[in-house]
């Protein structure tokens, strides 16, 4: 059962919260342990479980935000109860505060952080499970905190660049859409009439049109079928292990978008595995973590190769190497890092280096996709026009005849 509690403390502030007891008079002794004097003890309705408010998806800029919160207030000398406590009022994510109600509760028992975030790996990643665990362990968790902020802080500028740029193209592509369906739809039925009293023979290109234009009209429910199929199909396509790593293999494979895909995946790779390393967790558990958030399966696949590669003995650079998709200069660096003993740094350097390339490499992709599109609508566009001018040209020929 769940009680909610109002007490005070001995400097005299009151505080609210939830415990998790078998009755009022453990959610008593509990406040009398941490010396708060009671003022309302009250029985809570039961809610669903904490796995069921995570619906709503828990983003890169919710986290750094958090870490950013935790951060301040472990630095200010507050306890990691009071933290959580703080947070739980003060987050907007849903999940998250939920989650964070939880960790509370959890906590309050006398489970660790780390364990007990563990449990709510849909809305704590393991990236910041680990880091937490391994602060906990040294003693320094505000600066475990710290360092997460700037992560995911970082980690989110790279997401809303990548966003951003393609707002563009997408808005071109619709466009494009809009208008030939528009051209098809309510353009060509005007021409029918007057093509079918004309008596001319059609030229192929003319009786596509007019077919598909017809189908558009009288059949679009076929269209609309086939899209949300086709959207299913995908979609239940790219959650299959196989579709994943086809998918995912595309992406550092296409021209267009290899080269941001890349960089993107060496920014992360180097920042996530140079953040574990300088907090102390040991290289073989660092890349176990990096190979599960690198957000691509097929680069995933390859990391934990690279791992058991490292586990046998053989230097990190070369098994780095050996993957096959990181530039050349990744590799270069880590054997320097190797060599001095402050890999850990070198690969922040690098990181920090490749930030800089995303930008660029987003940049390049964005002017390759604008000209491609407005090439692409314009031979549509062209297409169709050319198709209706042509049986004109064949009835201006005939009256003249």
């Amino acid at each position: 059962m769940q009680f909610m509690y109002r007490a005070v403390t001995d400097s005299g502030q009151i505080i609210e919260g939830i415990y998790e007891a078998n009755s009022e008079q453990e959610v008593l002794s509990m406040l009398r342990n941490n010396e708060y004097m009671p003022i309302s003890i009250e029985h809570k309705e039961e809610e669903k479980p904490v796995s069921s408010y995570f619906s709503k998806k828990v983003t890169k800029k919710d986290i750094a935000v958090y870490c950013r919160q935790f951060y301040t207030m472990l630095n200010a000398g507050v306890s990691i109860i009071k933290c959580l406590d703080i947070l739980e009022v003060q987050t907007e994510n849903k999940a998250m505060r939920n989650a964070t109600r939880a960790v509370f509760d959890d906590v309050q028992k006398g489970m660790t952080l780390s364990e007990s975030m563990r449990k709510y790996e849909k809305v704590f990643p393991s990236l910041l499970v680990n880091m937490v665990e391994a602060g906990e362990v040294s003693g320094n968790l505000d600066v475990i905190m710290e360092r997460m902020a700037i992560h995911y802080e970082k980690e989110n500028k790279i997401e809303n660049k990548v966003k951003g740029a393609m707002i563009y193209p997408i808005v071109l592509g619709v466009v494009s859409i809009a208008v030939v369906i528009f051209l098809l739809v309510a353009v060509m039925p005007t021409f029918i009439g007057m093509f079918e009293s004309s008596g001319i023979e059609l030229p192929a290109p003319t009786k596509l049109l007019l077919s598909i234009s017809d189908s558009l009209k009288n059949q679009w429910y076929i269209y609309l079928a086939s899209i949300l199929i086709l959207a299913l199909i995908i979609g239940y396509f790219g959650k299959q292990e196989s579709g994943r790593l086809f998918i995912d293999g595309l992406k550092l494979r296409i021209p267009i978008f290899k080269d941001t895909s890349i960089k993107i995946a060496t920014s992360r790779f180097t920042r996530t595995l140079s953040t574990l390393l300088s907090s102390g967790i040991p290289l073989l558990q660092a890349l176990d973590v990096v190979s599960k958030i690198v957000n691509n399966r097929f680069l995933s696949l390859r990391l934990e190769n690279a791992k058991e590669e490292v586990r046998k003995g053989i230097p990190l650079s070369r098994t780095i190497k050996e993957v096959r998709v990181f530039p050349p200069m990744v590799d270069s660096m880590i054997k320097i890092g190797e060599e001095s003993g402050s890999l850990d740094e070198i690969l922040n350097k690098s990181a920090d280096f490749y930030d800089e390339e995303v930008e660029v490499a987003i940049q390049k992709m964005t002017e390759m996709l604008q000209p491609l599109l407005v090439v692409f609508m314009a031979l549509v566009v062209g297409f169709i026009v050319i198709a209706m001018a042509l049986p004109m040209f064949d009835m201006v020929n005939t009256v003249q005849m």
